[in-house]
């Protein structure tokens, strides 16, 4: 006789029968139970055996994956290729004798946009493309101050497209954005993160001097990934990467980008005559934030300003009479062209992004417990 052998399907409903005939074994017989068969088996109603059998076809069928989230991610997937391939042509591999690092394409005539770090202390620079072509490159202009700086090539391989600037005023916390550089070497390589952060400054290699509105990012900023652009989803520059800040001493924390809007006012100088000049005042503030106890300690009565604890001799701080103390009795600054200033940042910012050498300003000030407006002539940072 050939041997039988039953399905799981089977033997799940014999035991289900066989459940029922023990829970009808305890039941009293009424009219409406199941008759006997000649065999002395019972039969399960229609309705038991249908839900049983939608039970397990509802476990044994896979789970179903939302349509909307499948097609959000491949739509987001198919954005991120098709970013890569319009903008990685324009970002370029720089080395020299000293190191090595990232650039991008700004404009048709061969300019190159970099960190100042990458390209500081050497005289000679070669750019390599993504399909492989070399140029030889020469150092345009050069701002310490801001990270900055513009190489040239004498001509770019056919089909390069410059990338397009963004701006990073309208940038959020959460937003999506894309590295494209060559950490450690690793040329054309992508990675994905988010802006973490918003309003932060970035030193100078200048003792007292710092860039404000740098963008911060969880995206992967290692070695060689300097001077590349911070990309929004579109494909459009928000930052030059800079910097790793990390407490471990390795290749992992916060990653900082140079705003876009600062490369839109400062890479035009570096390109028309080497330099870019700041508007500068000559104050001196805190190196770190005011706290409760130390506005008390100075006798402020509001816990917000950019407090003066020194003035340079013959700066336009100076010709305009402001006070500065490290004690009691210095300035705070509560505005700037009628626009209020919390801490020192905010008129950090309004100073590098709205204005110019030779402006004059209106600060508003508290000396001794009474407001006044003073005006003030910007000179250049020396």
């Amino acid at each position: 006789m050939p041997r039988i052998v039953k399905s799981p399907l089977v033997l799940f409903f014999s035991i289900l029968i066989l459940a029922a005939l023990a829970c009808n074994a305890v039941q009293p017989p009424t009219s409406t139970s199941a008759p006997a068969t000649s065999a002395g088996e019972a039969t399960l109603p229609a309705a038991a055996v249908q839900a049983a059998v939608a039970t397990i076809e509802a476990q044994m069928a896979p789970a179903a994956v939302p349509s909307g989230n499948l097609a959000a991610g491949m739509n987001m997937e198919q954005a991120l290729i098709d970013l890569y391939q319009r903008v990685n042509p324009a970002v370029v591999y720089i080395v020299s004798p000293l190191g090595s690092g990232s650039g991008f394409v700004y404009d048709a005539d061969g300019h190159i946009i970099t960190n100042y770090h990458v390209v500081a202390d050497a005289n000679e620079f070669e750019v390599i493309f993504t399909d492989g072509e070399r140029r030889r490159a020469t150092v345009i202009g050069a701002d310490v101050d801001s990270d900055l700086a513009v190489i040239q090539v004498e001509a770019l391989p056919a089909g390069i497209t410059p990338v397009e600037l963004g701006d990073s005023s309208n940038v959020a916390v959460g937003q999506f954005v894309a590295t494209i550089g060559n950490p450690f070497g690793e040329q054309s390589s992508m990675s994905l993160g988010i802006i973490s952060g918003l309003g932060r400054s970035l030193a100078s290699q200048r003792l007292g001097y710092s860039l404000p509105q740098v963008l911060q990012t969880d995206a992967p900023i290692n070695p060689g990934n300097s001077g590349g652009p911070l990309l929004d989803m579109a494909g459009r520059v928000l930052g030059v990467n800079s910097a790793i800040r990390t407490d471990t001493g390795v290749n992992s924390g916060v990653g900082f980008a140079i705003p876009v809007n600062a490369v839109r006012r400062i890479v035009p100088a570096l390109i028309e005559s080497g330099v870019y000049i700041y508007p500068y005042m000559g104050i001196e503030v805190p190196r770190d934030p005011l706290t409760l106890a130390d506005y008390e300690q100075l006798g402020l009565p509001r816990t917000s300003g950019a407090y003066i604890t020194g003035v340079r001799p013959e700066s336009p701080a100076d010709v305009a009479g402001l006070i500065g103390q490290p004690g009691p009795g210095g300035d705070l600054i509560i505005a700037v062209d009628g626009q209020t200033v919390h801490v020192f940042n905010d008129l950090l910012s309004y100073l590098v992004f709205e204005t110019a050498v030779g402006q004059t300003i209106e600060l508003t000030i508290l000396r001794d417990g009474k407001e006044m407006i003073i005006p003030l002539t910007l000179g250049e940072r020396p």
